[in-house]
């Protein structure tokens, strides 16, 4: 089941579905090395992208960010992804790894949104 905000409904109306030429991604030096630190494969990023559990604006501007739940019996995670979508191509900004679980539109702690932020100024000043 996937759950989509009232918010993110409008950009789900933007033809979300990744056609055959749209499958370009583009990895930010970030990306690459939040998913370094968790320990997160690209394949496992793609299998998010295409199927989350959970779509919601991200906190920049013309991002999503993308949920997925991987709780087990003994511990509750989810993974999350931040994208942009940009003339055909799928750029990954950032993804992490949360303990527990987060409500829906509940905000960001301050932490991801410090790391995220700084990142996207640096890719603007690039």
């Amino acid at each position: 089941m996937i759950f989509i905000t009232k918010r993110s409904s409008d950009i789900l109306n933007q033809n979300f579905d990744m056609s055959s030429d749209e499958k370009k991604i583009h990895w930010t030096s970030h990306a690459k090395a939040k998913m370094r630190f968790y320990a997160l494969s690209e394949s496992r990023i793609k299998r998010i992208i295409n199927y989350p559990d959970r779509i919601e604006e991200g906190i920049a501007f013309d991002t999503i960010a993308l949920m997925k739940d991987i709780s087990g019996t003994k511990k509750s995670q989810e993974i999350w992804t931040m994208i942009q979508k940009k003339n055909k191509k799928i750029i990954v900004i950032s993804a992490w790894r949360y303990p527990g679980k987060t409500k829906p539109d509940n905000p960001l702690p301050r932490k991801i949104l410090i790391e995220i932020s700084e990142a996207l100024l640096i890719k603007n000043n690039v």
